[in-house]
């Protein structure tokens, strides 16, 4: 019988060490990781809209709409947490993909029925 824990054994492949994942990420600030993902959500939003070099390759406002929503959620929801200093750029990121989502559908919503709008009000441009 072998005196190694489970913890002990080195990490492979098939076996990643949970951990030091568990350590790594109890020592990010809450803040950042609320950023990253708000920049997650943000660049994935982009990408279904069309907004990247491969431009409508990845095009798919269905999914478009269901990321801008989440994204405004999330910042709706840490509006308290976050500084003005992380939510400004942020706030801004997403109204410009509210934009963005206007201009690419065919069918526009109604004022204020955009995504994200139920939590940050009607968006004009």
């Amino acid at each position: 019988m072998s005196e190694t824990s489970p913890s002990d054994t080195p990490e492979t492949p098939g076996n990643p060490d949970f951990d030091a994942m568990a350590r790594d990420i109890a020592e990010v600030p809450a803040v950042e990781v609320i950023v990253t993902v708000a920049v997650n959500l943000m660049s994935a939003a982009a990408v279904k809209l069309g907004l990247t070099e491969e431009g409508d390759a990845y095009k798919d406002l269905d999914e478009a709409r269901k990321l801008v929503h989440a994204l405004a959620g999330l910042l709706d929801a840490s509006a308290t947490e976050i500084s003005s200093f992380h939510a400004a750029p942020l706030r801004d990121g997403l109204k410009s993909l509210q934009l963005a989502f206007r201009e690419a559908s065919l069918v526009p919503d109604e004022q204020g029925q955009g995504p994200g709008e139920k939590y940050t009000g009607p968006i004009y441009g």
